[in-house]
């Protein structure tokens, strides 16, 4: 299989009320290209839309909000488990379909972006019968309620996935969605649209393909009447704070990472090494939880860096669709030559280059693509251990004591997530507790749905995953009942 045509995927309306619409903005209703990142040819072409169609969009959850409110639990959350169903149907044309718009490998592509998307719907509806809508207290009753219209802010890197992990818990409270999804990433948004039409879904309870022209961050989403709750995931987050407070809407933001993974001299390097450069470069690094920075004891510093050239070597860089390729391309020219500044920052400021750099990787004329990048001795004054970078750059940081260890892990205004390798469990439960970030994997620990996900600090605010992902969708009322034989 090979990424050498286009897969003409075009759509010229929006799924607005329930109907494929045309945009109705003059001159912003026209459609844009969209591109392969592994080969740049064009892909498929999707409308653009403008205030308008964001009011319209709104307009139809708004009127959509109390139906589905009063809708029985059981039947909204069939609804989930047939949206499940139909995304596993269409597992091959939608992992195709994204591998050519995003770039990820084809396989890995399949369980992560399509896959673990489809699951979230069904881990969803089955959180949703274990969830406290109605709770007893001693002179009270507590209702869980749903807030109304979620506006939802998608990324490109998990473009169906993270619409899935807002969407779903919005739904199975009761609320009902617009989604303004990627500019760079679109298509998987379209799709998605299609199997909701599909599934019977009734009218506007979820219309995931409305975006705004480009250059625009979701500035038409916050101040409409009607939204109940924001979700922005990356940067451009605060803006859409300072929007939202002016019509006091409920934020929840996930805002990026520059995660530490710590290494103690008891640690299992052979296992931890490779685990550690699989979690930076996973989806060639475009993900908000990468352990960027790999913190290990300087006199094992050697050692690490003849592991991290061996992992390396065995992760190809290529075409997604060959089985081969462990890495594909990034995903836009624009992500491409951000990264790059980064690797020429940290040649600049003097870290030493272990393996990769900015020479287009050998065999790949056209593309988006960034060789695998290492770095070590790198300080962490250095801009490529303080910023996110969102590619696959890994920087190696050493530590002449477990307590300056400790320190530069936790040396960073993010707050999402952190890795610990020790033998030592007692002592890696305690460190778990000191780092002020949403999640800590101890070992190795791996993705757990059902755990909640989300930061401190810089990384934002508010969590998705399992029954904790329902709780950003409710608001809470007390009934305060006379106790029996008074007024």
């Amino acid at each position: 299989m090979t990424s050498t045509a286009a897969v003409g995927t075009d759509y010229d309306r929006l799924y607005i009320g329930g109907e494929w619409v045309p945009p109705v903005e003059p001159g912003i209703g026209s459609s844009v290209a969209v591109h392969s990142p592994t080969t740049e040819l064009q892909i498929g072409r999707i409308p653009m839309a403008g205030k308008a169609d964001a009011d319209r969009a709104v307009r139809a959850a708004s009127a959509a909000f109390p139906d589905w409110m009063a809708t029985p639990l059981e039947e909204r959350l069939a609804a989930l488990e047939r949206i499940s169903a139909a995304l596993y149907a269409r597992m091959p044309a939608l992992t195709e379909l994204i591998t050519h718009d995003l770039g990820m490998p084809h396989d890995l592509c399949a369980l992560t972006q399509v896959a673990m998307p489809a699951e979230t719907f069904a881990i969803t509806a089955r959180m949703a019968r274990e969830f406290p809508f109605q709770e007893r207290l001693a002179q009270s009753i507590v209702w869980r309620e749903p807030v109304g219209v979620v506006g939802a802010i998608t990324p490109w890197n998990f473009p169906l996935a993270e619409i899935a992990s807002k969407a779903a818990a919005a739904l199975a409270v009761g609320c009902t969605v617009v989604v303004k999804p990627s500019d760079l990433v679109p298509l998987a948004a379209f799709a998605l649209a299609e199997v909701i039409d599909e599934c019977g879904l009734p009218p506007g309870r979820l219309q995931p393909g409305v975006r705004p022209r480009r250059g625009r961050r979701g500035d038409h989403l916050p101040p409409r009447p009607g939204h109940g709750v924001l979700h922005r995931f990356g940067r451009g987050g605060r803006r859409v704070a300072e929007l939202a407070a002016g019509g006091v809407k409920r934020v929840s933001l996930e805002l990026g990472g520059k995660s530490a993974n710590l290494l103690f001299p008891d640690a299992d390097f052979e296992k931890a090494v490779p685990d550690g450069i699989f979690k930076a470069f996973l989806n060639s690094g475009q993900v908000c939880s990468a352990l960027s920075r790999l913190v290990v004891p300087r006199e094992r510093l050697t050692e690490v860096e003849e592991l991290a050239r061996t992992t390396i070597a065995d992760c190809p860089v290529g075409d997604p669709f060959d089985p081969a390729s462990k890495l594909g391309p990034l995903a836009s020219a624009g992500q491409r030559d951000r990264v790059l500044r980064y690797v020429h920052s940290g040649l600049y400021e003097g870290a030493r280059l272990v393996v990769g750099g900015p020479d287009r990787p050998a065999g790949l004329d056209r593309g988006h693509f960034v060789a695998p990048t290492v770095f070590s001795d790198v300080r962490p004054e250095m801009t490529i251990a303080r910023e996110e970078i969102f590619g696959p750059v890994l920087a190696i940081l050493p530590y002449d004591s477990e307590e300056e260890g400790i320190a530069i892990a936790m040396d960073t205004s993010y707050g999402l997530a952190a890795s610990v390798w020790t033998a030592d469990t007692d002592r890696a439960l305690g460190l778990a507790r000191r780092f002020r970030v949403g999640q800590v994997e101890i070992n190795g620990g791996v993705f757990d749905p059902l755990a909640p996900f989300g930061g401190y600090r810089q990384s934002g605010y508010g969590r998705a995953g399992g029954k904790f992902g329902l709780e950003p969708f409710v608001e809470i009322k007390s009934l305060l009942v006379a106790p029996e034989g008074q007024p």
